[in-house]
């Protein structure tokens, strides 16, 4: 049985034969994936993806404590490499697995650095109100996936206005919404301990408040990891 490494892209590693519960083919590689951070601490629970070239076919893992998973991919072509930060899929590089004669095992070391912060973008709530509106449910249920994954990570629901009316009024209205967003989660079955809602009113403008467009970008809902 062959090793092969592919170095122009990835870094070495151990390949834990005993370990295996998946065996290569003549058509299929073992792909053994490392999930780390830039300290090279294993991250658990990282959904990776592989999506073939030719016929867009998608191939998921996610990883276990050890920052490892295993999965078997066609050999013979050439797959975009995926990874999910919060609620979308970030392109990591490209991974080329060319056609080997027997059966060979592919190592491949995923070096990731988590999001720090990252806005929700599709999240809406009426006018003036904390009610969520069926349209944030798409991105909301994909953000409960993740941290359903992501059980040691602590995010903060940070909930923005803009500077039109009382600040004070502002300030809650910012925590009520905050809130239904860290309530939606929970009622996923997210960890309570794993979500904290907190809003700033309009105390942290992104855009200038003078402009329609401005005030749009500061009315918002921000997803920060605040893990220790």
């Amino acid at each position: 049985m062959k090793t092969i490494y592919l170095l122009p892209v990835f870094l070495f590693g151990t390949l834990y034969v005993n370990a295996q519960t998946l065996e290569a083919t003549e058509t299929e590689a073992l792909l053994t994936v490392f999930v780390k951070d830039n300290t090279k601490k294993p991250l658990e629970g990282e959904t990776v993806s592989f999506v073939a070239k030719k016929d867009k076919k998608v191939y998921t893992g996610i990883t276990k404590e050890n920052g490892q998973f295993q999965i078997l991919v066609p050999e013979g072509d050439t797959y975009t490499v995926q990874y999910k930060a919060f609620t979308e899929n970030e392109n990591y590089n490209v991974l080329d697995m060319p056609s080997v004669d027997g059966v060979v095992n592919y190592e491949y070391d995923l070096i990731i650095n988590p999001p720090k912060m990252y806005t929700l973008d599709n999240v809406f709530f009426d006018s003036g109100k904390a009610t969520l509106q069926a349209a944030s449910a798409k991105q909301l249920n994909e953000l409960a996936e993740y941290m359903l994954l992501k059980k040691t990570t602590i995010i903060e629901i940070a909930g923005h206005t803009d500077n039109v009316g009382n600040a004070t009024a502002n300030q809650k209205l910012s925590e009520d919404r905050a809130n239904a967003v860290r309530d939606f989660l929970i009622k996923k079955g997210v960890g309570a301990k794993q979500v904290v809602a907190k809003g700033y009113g309009d105390t942290q403008p992104i855009a200038d408040n003078t402009t329609d467009e401005g005030r749009k970008k500061n009315r918002r809902t921000e997803v920060r990891n605040i893990t220790n």
